[in-house]
């Protein structure tokens, strides 16, 4: 396993190559391939890829690409019991992500990720990957030409695709995306062995998929493993009004019966939180015992169903979002009940609208159970803003304010607990 302080230097090795190389690499030497979400600037509010056949199939293609961010954190934290660790002004471990895509056929795509550097695990790993089928012609020129006009299949053990806030939070170094540095209280994401089919038809988009439920893949059965599938879905519109105007509204569910599967959607990110060391006490950090995702809310439900519903609006430069989401837990597994309410309001502009400011209100309440003495009560204020250097190159800066509400908390390090201050970051994704 690679220390910390070699980690280090190879991710600024590799910031610093990357850097030089990016010119580079819009020069032509990352071959474009079809119905692709790129990882630049111009991926920014894509959703689901386009059904839109703009690339010729030229034969196979490999493009490789990177992630890279760096945050200097300036933060300072509390609680009642004045027990949590003293937080300094530094930098935190930079992280690093290698992407590979591989168009392999007209119409079929391949994505390989991996995770070079993070904050949970040092060591590089594999993320997860996935077949994309836009077209059936591998099988036949032509082969239901009409319905792949409007589907995509996808298969593999990568994300998932529940609600629309993945699409915006970041991914380790995929940070090129989120307007702000941290991402959502209640954060949906899990990478698990999944199907979907995905239709997009003037606008209309809808979405079904299972996955297996679990975050660790294995065959070994327990005498209560149950191996209960998830099942997930998506309904919506997104439509191009205007040249000024896009609107999308979408419904997301996902569902899981079992009580040893289904319980990863929102401790599903294995790299770690996005602000370092937050809410940790003293003893916790003495005994190495201080969990790298605080910050976050995780229901771990285990017979849990979620919908979140998002509203996205952009016109011209303003761009609005927002998540509105209920997760819950059958009754004979104990109950309980969390609600996310955010709400985000972006403006970008200049020439290129490089460069942007905006805000993030998120705030999650609720039980971990009915009978838990417990009520989370959890906001979160995000203000700030950055600039485009490049189409693969940002820097923002925010300043985050999170509150944990004491009322009807029994958890001593939460009540009272607050952190608050600076954070700038530099990403660059090609």
């Amino acid at each position: 396993m690679k220390t910390k302080t070699a980690i280090r230097l190879s991710s600024l090795i590799l910031m610093g190559l990357c850097a030089m190389a990016t010119s580079a690499w819009g020069q032509g030497l990352q071959p474009d391939i079809q119905y692709f979400r790129y990882n630049d600037k111009r991926g920014q509010n894509v959703y689901e890829t386009s059904k839109e056949d703009t690339i010729k199939f030229e034969g196979v293609k490999i493009r490789i690409g990177g992630d890279f961010a760096m945050q200097f954190q300036s933060l300072t934290q509390s609680n009642g019991l004045d027990s949590l660790v003293k937080l300094g002004k530094n930098f935190n471990l930079p992280t690093a992500n290698l992407n590979i895509d591989g168009q392999l056929y007209d119409g079929v795509r391949v994505h390989l990720g991996l995770y070079l550097s993070s904050l949970h695990h040092e060591e590089t790993w594999v993320k997860g990957g996935y077949l994309q089928i836009d077209k059936l012609d591998f099988i036949k020129p032509g082969f239901m030409e009409g319905l792949m006009k409007v589907a995509t299949l996808r298969i593999g053990l990568d994300e998932f695709n529940y609600g629309d806030a993945h699409f915006r939070r970041s991914d380790n170094a995929r940070a090129l995306y989120n307007p702000f540095v941290g991402n959502y209280i209640m954060d949906a994401f899990s990478t698990e062995a999944f199907g979907e089919v995905n239709i997009q038809s003037n606008g209309f988009i809808g979405v079904f998929g299972i996955t297996n439920g679990k975050l660790n893949q294995n065959v070994v059965l327990s005498p209560t493993s149950d191996n209960k599938i998830s099942f997930f879905g998506k309904v919506g519109y997104d439509k191009q009004i205007s040249d000024d105007l896009r609107v999308r509204l979408t419904g997301s569910w996902y569902t899981n019966q079992g009580k040893t599967t289904g319980t990863y959607l929102y401790g599903g990110d294995r790299t770690g939180a996005r602000y370092y060391n937050v809410m940790r006490t003293l003893a916790e950090n003495e005994a190495r015992t201080g969990t790298p995702f605080e910050g976050r809310i995780n229901p771990n439900f285990k017979q849990l169903t979620a919908i979140q519903v998002n509203p996205f609006i952009k016109f011209q430069g303003l761009e609005l979002f927002g998540i509105y989401e209920i997760a819950f837990n059958k009754k004979d597994s104990g109950g309980g009940k969390m609600t996310q309410v955010a709400a985000e309001a972006i403006y970008r502009f200049g020439g290129q609208e490089q460069l942007f400011v905006g805000g993030r209100y998120n705030v999650v309440n609720g039980k971990y159970s009915d009978a838990s003495i417990d009520k989370i009560n959890v906001n979160r204020i995000n203000v700030g803003g950055g600039w485009f250097l490049t189409k693969n190159i940002v820097t923002k800066i925010e300043y985050v304010k999170q509150n944990y509400g004491d009322k009807g908390l029994t958890k001593t390090k939460y009540i009272g607990g607050e952190f608050n201050g600076l954070m700038i970051e530099a990403v660059i994704g090609f």
